[in-house]
């Protein structure tokens, strides 16, 4: 059984650790450190399973979780928690989750947990392509690779989490504060006039005329999209 399962933790290291069991399990991973991340990838890959710790910044497990039930009420949630309070338990079940672990835990416990919630839900095995695609970009978040007209573009990882959100719903536009959510987990210390830098240096890799953009557009007084025409 293969599947693709989204991470969403925020210790790196233990983020790491999940990823490496999933690879040698035969899945692939997506990680992210940031409950907002979460979402954006949760809704532009439709992953196979969520891996998902109840404390993660910017919006929670529990806000994560009601969310995503929202959105894809079928797709699996397995929930990571440090505290073993019943209350906090019972809560992220009546969300939705489908299981939980109380941390510390073993990593083969862990991929034993996913395998059984995979077979009951009937995931993995063959998958639908995960690459986000817009006006001749795509975004692979399993290689980590973007592509525009076919051709590699080398991208910061706070440029590639811009992109993968704005790729997986074209036409939609973001505000700098929901792009500035999608990188936060890489560099707390960003600011709303960071995403401003972003965009410029992502016109220079994926325009024709970064001074006359076709792709990444501005929306005056609102924010940015990424046009889901053909340049």
């Amino acid at each position: 059984m293969c599947a693709h399962v989204l991470v969403a933790e925020d210790d790196a290291m233990q983020a790491e650790l999940i990823r490496r069991s999933l690879l040698a399990d035969g899945h692939t991973a997506t990680v992210v450190h940031d409950g907002a991340a979460a979402l954006a990838a949760a809704r532009a890959l439709r992953p196979d399973l969520v891996v998902l710790d109840l404390m993660l910044p910017v919006v929670d497990g529990f806000g994560v979780c009601r969310t995503l039930r929202g959105h894809d009420p079928d797709i699996p949630v397995l929930m990571l928690t440090a505290r073993s309070d019943e209350d906090d338990v019972l809560r992220g079940l009546e969300l939705g989750a489908d299981d939980y672990m109380t941390k510390p835990y073993s990593p083969r416990e862990l991929m034993a947990r996913i395998r059984t919630v995979l077979r009951r839900s009937g995931r993995g095995g063959a998958r639908e392509d995960p690459v986000a695609r817009a006006g001749g970009i795509e975004v692979d978040p399993v290689r980590h690779e973007v592509r525009r007209d076919g051709e590699s573009v080398e991208c910061t990882p706070a440029e590639f989490q811009i992109l993968l959100a704005m790729a997986g719903e074209p036409e939609r536009v973001f505000s700098r504060r929901q792009l500035l959510e999608r990188t936060r987990g890489l560099d707390r210390s960003s600011t709303e006039r960071a995403v401003d830098v972003h965009i410029m240096n992502l016109r220079r890799k994926i325009e024709a005329d970064p001074r006359r953009p076709v792709r990444l557009l501005t929306v005056f007084g609102v924010g940015y999209k990424l046009s889901g025409g053909r340049a």
